[in-house]
């Protein structure tokens, strides 16, 4: 700053303090006592401030990067991903929190969340892990039981329902009427696909809660072809957050694995 724009400042803080603080002698200014006593006393409360913000700034490093997780994806999608995980930087620290509620991020101590939705929630910044597509799955055993070829033979198949998830849905997209409601009907996406595996019918699943049980057999795909979901898995978080460098970490983490999911062709396009 040139010395005109220091003097201008200096007579502004002297205006809004009400005092001199310095004396001036023609083109040298000495600081009066008592602009020194309030010099030592702002340096000391700045001092307090830097620790302080130090102090806290580092707590970010060391507290807990807690994650509240929705309880689906957290009992099938990351389970086989966890030793992955744990082993990587990202996963130092770490406090996953399978629950059904949306927490709040700004009040429930939830520093991220990996939740499922169209993603939009206002007031946080989110990235997109996968969207899902609905596919029909089976036991082996059921499908030796009720061979199908066509769409048209699901109709006269045993049915596993999920309230959410209507298999009307799938046989209107390929411009078949849906049969009257028969089977089982659940309410949670894990019991469904386990009845599935227990061989008590064929089941309209979101395909991201599958990928275990089709990779060890113990669910087939009858027939190919799956149905567009709207809704997909997003990683959400807080723009503003003190742990945003360990967040992102994880988050791309997240989004790396999702990726290598894609490529190998286990997530339809």
């Amino acid at each position: 700053m040139t010395h005109g724009a220091v003097s201008q400042q200096i007579r502004k803080l002297e205006a809004e303090l009400g005092a001199r603080l310095f004396d001036r002698r023609g083109n040298d200014m000495a600081p009066r006592p008592e602009a020194l006593r309030l010099a030592e006393a702002v340096a000391r409360a700045m001092g307090i401030l830097h620790e302080a913000v130090a102090e806290f700034s580092g707590a970010a490093e060391h507290d807990p990067l807690v994650v509240s997780l929705e309880t689906q994806f957290a009992a099938r999608w990351l389970p086989p991903r966890l030793p992955r995980l744990l082993a990587h930087p990202a996963g130092t620290n770490i406090n996953l929190l399978p629950e059904d509620r949306v927490a709040d991020l700004t009040a429930d101590g939830v520093d991220m969340a990996i939740r499922y939705g169209a993603g939009h929630w206002a007031g946080l910044e989110s990235a997109c892990l996968f969207t899902e597509t609905i596919i029909p799955v089976c036991s082996p055993e059921t499908l030796k039981a009720h061979p199908v070829a066509h769409w048209q033979d699901l109709l006269k198949a045993p049915l596993v329902h999920h309230r959410g998830r209507p298999w009307g849905m799938w046989f209107e997209t390929f411009g078949l009427n849906a049969p009257p409601l028969r089977g089982p009907v659940f309410e949670d996406s894990g019991l469904q696909v386990e009845a599935a595996v227990r061989g008590l019918g064929f089941a309209l699943v979101r395909n991201g809660l599958v990928e275990a049980e089709i990779a060890d057999g113990r669910l087939v795909r009858p027939l190919e072809g799956a149905v567009a979901s709207k809704f997909g898995y997003f990683v959400v978080w807080r723009p503003d957050s003190r742990k945003l460098v360990r967040i992102h970490a994880l988050r791309d983490w997240l989004l790396a694995e999702a990726e290598a999911l894609s490529v190998r062709g286990s997530r339809p396009a």
